[in-house]
Parts: structure tokens; sequence; C-alpha cells
């Protein structure tokens, strides 16, 4: 139900011009159920297109900046003093984390601890009824638990950190960054760690859309090694629809999976892509998709299988997810379909052209 515009909760969300947060923020404003501000540094996978339907409504703030940039935070949380915080803001792509670390530990570690301690102040002023509602959601990935053996149960929320790569170990510090200010200095958080996303608005270098978009140009279909690691997909608004009960309901100071439920290999969901592919969009003349994948040289450490148990969230929460892989898969293929304009714009670099002419460098 939409809140009345005098009861509107004010939510700061961090990243929210990338593909999990834009969703999550076109959702909310969507239901009417916060005015949200929108803090994004607008890297490579962050775009304002995404937000474009948003560019009329007065209660959604964009302001490009940085997490780490303490001032910044500082002002936000003084000026628009949110109930909440939802902190989406990570760079998240493991091979770019394999060919550069850095700004995965400047970002998700030590951006993490700006946008904490600068919380922790402004959480620390507030008085104690606002205090007793405030509450800052922490998104995190399944990859802090490691990999599965192919016969191991999934992941549940007591499984411990083992990553493997320098973007799930970022993250992992990030999850304890978070849980250190609950049990140290009191801030009510929560952590989310969620399986593989996919859907509408995501960056074309992960798995399902570069093959979407290879795909439709006759482009080989690489996947790493033989293509059996598996991975628990999860369709990105169930995962915010999550995210919201979370918040909403969830207990301070813990933590809770968002999977799927459905766990396939690589080689599978690329062939039911291709699948997709050969019923909406058939080449001509008549090929089919799945003849363009290729096997290329495996990616160092790469995880064999993630898996995560959601009994915690559905027995506490009462959240399932509503998509199945088929209705998500094809909603996804659809919707890259229908909006060849955004492609290109990620594709072609005329949007980073278009956001330097626009807004600068991030400040």
């Amino acid at each position: 139900m939409q809140a009345n515009k005098e009861e509107l909760p004010t939510w700061l969300v961090t990243g929210g011009a990338g593909f999990i947060g834009s969703n999550f923020v076109l959702a909310q404003r969507a239901a009417g159920a916060a005015r949200i501000i929108n803090l994004d540094k607008l890297t490579y996978a962050g775009n304002l297109l995404n937000l474009e339907s948003l560019r009329n409504d007065p209660d959604h703030v964009f302001v490009h900046g940085d997490i780490g940039d303490p001032a910044l935070v500082a002002d936000l949380l003084k000026r628009h003093r949110p109930q909440a915080v939802v902190n989406f803001a990570a760079e998240s792509h493991v091979d770019r984390s394999i060919h550069g670390p850095q700004v995965f530990i400047q970002t998700n570690v030590v951006g993490a601890f700006h946008l904490l301690e600068e919380c922790q102040r402004y959480w620390e002023s507030l008085n104690p009824e606002a205090r007793e509602k405030f509450r800052f959601l922490h998104i995190s990935t399944d990859e802090v638990y490691g990999s599965l053996g192919p016969n191991d149960p999934p992941f549940s929320e007591s499984a411990p950190y083992a990553p493997n790569s320098p973007y799930a170990a970022s993250k992992a510090a990030s999850d304890h960054l978070v849980r250190a200010y609950h049990h140290t200095y009191g801030l009510p958080t929560l952590i989310t760690n969620c399986s593989n996303n996919y859907g509408p608005l995501q960056f074309p270098e992960k798995l399902i859309p570069l093959m979407i978009l290879n795909a439709l140009q006759g482009k080989p279909l690489p996947l790493y090694g033989d293509g059996k690691h598996i991975r628990d997909w999860l369709y990105v608004t169930d995962h915010c629809e999550a995210l919201t009960m979370v918040l909403n309901r969830g207990r301070v100071g813990q933590t809770y999976n968002i999977g799927g439920g459905f766990e396939l290999s690589n080689l599978d969901m690329v062939s039911a892509i291709c699948a997709v592919l050969d019923k909406l969009r058939p080449p001509s003349p008549p090929f089919v998709h799945a003849s363009l994948i290729t096997f290329v040289k495996d990616r160092p450490g790469h995880d064999r299988r993630y898996g995560l148990d959601t009994a915690k969230i559905a027995g506490e929460i009462g959240w399932r997810p509503r998509e199945t892989v088929k209705s998500g898969l094809e909603a996804t293929v659809r919707w890259y379909l229908d909006h060849p304009e955004w492609v290109e714009s990620v594709q072609t670099g005329a949007y980073q052209r278009w956001l330097q002419l626009h807004y600068g460098p991030a400040g």
C-alpha cells in the first residue's frame, strides 16, 4: 500500500544506478514506498538511463558521488535524515577483480568502512525513537562462502566464510565490518547474501546478457572450462522484493540468504538462453544458436558450485521467489530484445561520453 505523502520515509540507497540497485529503486518508487536519495559513483556499470523513468520524480534525488567520500555522505545524512541506508555500492565482477583487485578493496572495503562510520555517527545523533527505527541494510553475495562440492548441501547463514577471489574476499571483509559495527557500536544492521542475479538492466559483461547479445550478433558464446560450473539463479525483481521484506521485517543483526532455488550449470543456462532466442528471434538464414557455444580456458580459482539454503528468510519473513528460471529467463531475453537503445548506449561508450559532458568526474 502506498504511503501518504507526509508519511513517506526517506531511504539513502547507494549504488542505485547499477543493475540490482536501479531495479530496487524503480520498484520502491513504483510502489510509493519511500523517498529515495540515490548516491552512485557512476562507474562503468552505473547507468542513469536505468533511472530515466524517474527523471521528473520529485521523490527520487540522484547524487553523483562516492560512498568513500565521508564529507559527502555526512552531508546527505544530515540534510535528508533517512530512516534507512541500503548499500548496493560495490565493484562486483570476478573477472575484473582478478585483473585489478585494488579498486575492489577501495570500494568494497574502504568505501564500506567510511559509509559505516558516517552512518554510525548519524545514528547516534538521532532521538531514541528514530534510532529504534533506523536500519542499515548491506547487500552481499553467496561468493563469500566459497565453493560447494557436487553433493554438499547448500550454504546456510552459519556457513564459514571461505572466499576464493579478490571480489569475494572484498565482500567478505565488508560483511565482517557491518557485523562488527552492530556488535561493537549497536548500529542496527542487516546483511543479505544473494545468489547470481539476472534480469533487465544488467551490464553486458555478465554471463546472461553477454550470451544474449553475442548470440544476436552471431558471435561465439564463450564458456569457461567445461561449462559445468553450477550457480543458483535469482531473478532480480524477486531479489528486490526480498530486500524490501528484510528491511521491513528482518531481525537486527541478522544475515539472510536470498536465492532463486534453481541450480543450473553455466552450460545448461546458456543452452536455455539459446532455446529462448531460437523461439523469439530465429536467425536468417536459420541455424541453432547453441551452435555458437565455445569453450575457453578456465579462469583462475573458478568456484565450481554455489547454492543457498533460504529456509531462514522463508520461515522468518515469508519470502519465496515468484519466478522460475523459465519465466525469468524469457522475460530477460524479451527485455534485451525490446531495448536495443539501452544496449547500444552501454556497448559503444556513448553513455559514458554523455555522462562526462553533463556531470564531469564524480566529486
